[in-house]
């Protein structure tokens, strides 16, 4: 995937993809409603601010985007663009838009809003975590600082032609282009919500917004005049919302609910693996994720690496893999093992504590100190937090575990002064697009250091961002070794300045009733995290 912005490619106009191959042989029929659950509402259906594992795949269902990819890969495609073609400097990317393409609302889309939605991320007013995936569009910096009203960069050749110029050669621009944050919405429903567009969602996606009864549940409905014919299968989708994980497996087994979209809980899970009549049900599937705990590098005393790099060495990886069952994989940097820069020969700390507490003395913190760790409120995340907490008291270090609806745990990270320490698991890092620049820009760069931004850390190494640059400029495929290799350099370099300490590389497991049908992947989708809604399809229709 990292090498698909090749010189002078023209890609073709594209054939619809109606989705994989059924799981199994029976008829596919258009219909049937599917019920998901939820512990946790959800925070915002806004494609500029959603940006937690819960509302993404949500909001990929009602909305749209240039880009996308082929159901449950990692697979670009084009989208609502029927064809596109790049410069051979790989600068200019020129895309076509397909025709009726229709907004919710009746609306025809067209590039003009294409253009706004795009700009609309990038400008400050709106405070949008993904701002910084188009820092290579032209006009960026102007736009992003509010001293422009747009992006030089987007030019509108006619409503269905729409060209992007860069600063710079960007190997990840097509992937950018399939994020939520680059999907199209209509300027006349933000300017009629405003602040609330968020909780009155309108886009061109597959699904559309009928209800949302807060704390209770959200109802999609198909979209009738959707352009792709044949998707969604489903008609119907129902998230009910504040359902306790153990609550929602029992739901499921009684065939009250299809999927538990928190998954199978910890405590259950052996239980539900051994059980012969689910065993075909659970679904396992690999992940670009890591867990980490960010250390706010602003706050005392993680201003001081020495403190960061203790608090690496004082954490027992192996207790924890034992609190989840063994569900991952000990994690010692930030890429996980299948990503493209992952430094398979890099020991990284180890579990020392005797080490940390030196480390800490030469920090002038003999005594220790006391912090606070951020965590989400749903099992087994405070109990992650709470081994986080002994195995840190082991080195002087008190910490009082602060447990909060994931939600608000994501707001205190996006505040600069507020979280000192974070588990992120729960909300922790699933790559947007399969490439090492997904796993710096966002949550190690300067530009995710931003209110409302995912650097929780709010680590800034400027001379990192240069190489990160650099790196993104390769677009040429025969140099994707060299360009491998410069990633490789740069975690390791953050990993000696250890605004993070990593934890583990989960596998995701998941359940699903057996009147839900569709290939295995789309419903551990590496994209449409966690179920490609789209493509799922009920089998007790008649």
């Amino acid at each position: 995937m990292r090498n698909l912005l090749l010189a002078g490619v023209a890609a073709a106009a594209l054939t619809v993809f109606s989705g994989l191959s059924p799981s199994s042989a029976e008829e596919i029929k258009q219909g049937g409603s599917m019920t998901v659950t939820y512990k946790d509402d959800v925070s915002t259906l806004d494609p500029a601010i959603g940006y937690d594992w819960q509302n993404w795949s949500m909001i990929k269902s009602l909305f749209d985007g240039l880009m996308d990819y082929q159901p449950g890969t990692t697979e670009l495609r084009p989208e609502i663009a029927e064809s596109y073609e790049i410069s051979e400097d790989g600068t200019v990317f020129t895309f076509k838009l397909r025709d009726g393409v229709k907004f919710h609302n009746g609306r025809a889309l067209t590039a003009e809003d294409v253009k706004y939605s795009i700009e609309r991320t990038v400008n400050p007013e709106t405070q949008s975590p993904g701002a910084g995936f188009f820092g290579s569009i032209k006009g960026f910096e102007e736009a992003s600082s509010g001293d422009a009203d747009g992006l030089s960069g987007i030019t509108v050749v006619d409503p269905h032609t729409i060209r992007f110029e860069l600063s710079r050669p960007d190997a990840t621009f097509l992937h950018v282009l399939a994020l939520n944050f680059a999907h199209v919405v209509p300027k006349e429903e933000v300017e009629k919500y405003g602040a609330d567009f968020g909780k009155h969602p309108v886009g061109s996606g597959a699904f559309k917004l009928s209800e949302w009864t807060l704390g209770q549940r959200l109802v999609f409905e198909r979209f009738e005049d959707y352009w792709n014919a044949g998707v969604p299968k489903l008609d119907q989708i129902v998230f009910e919302v504040g359902q306790e994980p153990v609550v929602a497996l029992l739901r499921l087994q009684n065939g009250e609910v299809d999927v538990p979209g928190d998954g199978i809980p910890p405590a259950k899970f052996i239980e539900v693996k051994n059980d012969p009549e689910f065993k075909d049900l659970i679904i396992q599937g690999g992940q670009l994720h890591t867990g980490y705990v960010t250390m706010n590098v602003t706050i005392a005393p993680f201003d001081k690496v020495e403190v960061r790099q203790a608090v690496n060495m004082a954490i027992n990886k192996d207790r924890i893999l034992r609190i989840i069952n063994g569900r991952a994989v000990a994690a010692n940097q930030p890429l996980p093992p299948s990503m493209p820069g992952y430094a398979a020969d890099y020991k990284g700390y180890g579990h020392d504590p005797e080490a940390a507490r030196k480390l800490l003395a030469d920090a002038g913190l003999a005594d220790g100190f006391d912090t606070e760790l951020y965590v989400a409120n749903t099992d087994p995340q405070p109990r992650i937090a709470q081994a986080i907490q002994q195995d840190l008291k082991a080195i002087g270090i008190n910490a009082a575990i602060k447990s909060l609806a994931q939600a608000n745990v994501i707001a205190a990270g996006g505040e600069k002064d507020q979280a000192p320490m974070i588990w992120s698991g729960g909300m922790a890092w699933i790559a947007d697009f399969p490439d090492p620049s997904n796993f710096y820009g966002p949550i190690l760069g300067c530009a995710g250091a931003v209110p409302g931004g995912w650097n929780w850390a709010w680590y800034c190494n400027a001379d990192l961002d240069a190489k990160a640059a650099e790196a993104d400029s390769m677009v040429d495929p025969d140099k994707a070794g060299e360009r491998e290799a410069m990633w490789r350099d740069i975690y390791l370099k953050v990993m000696e300045d250890a605004p993070w300490a990593p934890v583990f590389n989960e596998e995701r497991f998941t359940i699903r009733s057996g009147r839900i049908g569709g290939d295995d992947r789309l419903f551990v989708d590496p994209v449409h995290i966690p179920v490609h809604y789209d493509e799922v399809y009920a089998k007790d229709v008649q």
